[in-house]
């Protein structure tokens, strides 16, 4: 099942790095040393960080943020004919057996020929404490959900590319990005699915925290920026949503 994918499926696994670069060279080493097939594949890409990562990818001239990260990565690698990209936080790491790489591609294929295209999947984390939807469930196969959070979800090209990229505007930090971004892949008909066949352990919050007053500023921006599109009630609207998943105990 690990080794089973679509002919057209091609992802490009990227880091994004802000911060400590041990960070990023931790998880690149994991994903690269359980998966050395495809070690190409796997970049850093150096948010313009104050302490740069040796031989990144690319070093953006300004810090693009996480919104404006994803959305660049998403436009390079279509370029580059990939058909999804993996965006991963630096400070997360894989939870279970290796490989991580070529199992989320086989179960993937596997899933959407199940549920049709996947727009975006994610894999589950072992705590989350603002989104339960994306929580591991041990014995389940994955679930069905409509939306995750922004960590490390998988990003079909073809869905960014429907929905019209990504919606960060006045709000470069990310934070409510990922959530409106997957939710309207679901209104639009796209599959977003967390698999827990593929866990990863994430400390949230570990890199933004080492910056002073970022965390006051990109809370600000994500509670205007979902007002604007979910309206004065969306923390109550997300709730709602948070709640509307289903788990599948089969693949």
């Amino acid at each position: 099942m690990a080794g089973e994918t679509t002919p057209s499926m091609r992802i490009a696994v990227i880091i994004l790095h802000y911060g400590r670069p041990a960070l990023a060279g931790r998880l690149y080493a994991q994903i690269t040393g359980a998966d050395p097939q495809y070690a190409e594949h796997v970049f850093v890409l150096d948010n313009c960080a104050p302490e740069p990562y040796p031989g990144a990818w690319r070093r953006t001239e300004h810090n693009l943020y996480w919104a404006g990260a994803l959305d660049y990565a998403l436009c390079e690698m279509a370029q580059q004919d990939y058909s999804h990209v993996w965006f991963l936080n630096n400070d997360l790491l894989f939870d279970g057996p290796p490989p991580y790489l070529r199992r989320a591609m086989g179960r993937l294929a596997r899933m959407e020929g199940t549920l049709g295209p996947v727009g975006i999947y994610a894999p589950a984390v072992t705590g989350n404490p603002y989104h339960p939807q994306m929580v591991a469930a041990p014995g389940m196969q994955y679930r069905t959900v409509e939306y995750v959070d922004g960590i490390a979800p998988l990003v079909s090209v073809a869905c960014w590319q429907a929905l019209g990229g990504v919606d960060y505007t006045g709000n470069p930090y990310g934070y409510g990005v990922d959530v409106w971004f997957s939710l309207c892949a679901h209104r639009a008909g796209w599959r977003v699915v967390v698999d827990h066949g593929v866990p990863v352990r994430h400390r949230y919050h570990s890199t933004a925290r080492e910056i002073s007053g970022f965390m006051h500023t990109a809370a600000q921006a994500e509670a205007a920026y979902l007002a604007a599109r979910l309206g004065p009630d969306y923390r109550t609207v997300l709730a709602q949503s948070a709640r509307h998943w289903h788990d599948a105990d089969s693949l």
